[in-house]
């Protein structure tokens, strides 16, 4: 399993939506959570399991929520870039590092 390494900016995103949902929701805010934690596990376990662009980057599509875990496998752990929402501002996320 290799370690997974969370751009801030990607946290920030998470935050952002799991507050949207808390306002809505605390089953589907925990749920939310649930499913980012799943994800970043599974991730870890195989990063290589998603295809990669030409780019390097790969993305994860969580199952129960419309969100998309964006990452890029590296010499020592595989970096989550962003945790985008599948259908709002794509490719916001391309300069971060």
């Amino acid at each position: 399993m290799l370690r997974v390494s969370i751009h801030a900016a990607a946290e920030i995103d998470a935050r952002e939506a799991w507050l949207w949902y808390r306002a809505r929701s605390s089953v589907a805010a925990e749920a939310f959570e649930v499913e980012v934690v799943r994800a970043i596990e599974a991730i870890a376990e195989a990063p290589e399991r998603w295809p990669e662009r030409a780019d390097g980057i790969r993305r994860y599509a969580m199952r129960r929520f419309p969100f998309i875990v964006i990452f890029r496998i590296e010499v020592d752990d595989v970096r989550v870039l962003a945790i985008q929402h599948g259908r709002r501002r794509p490719g916001y996320w391309k300069r971060r590092e």
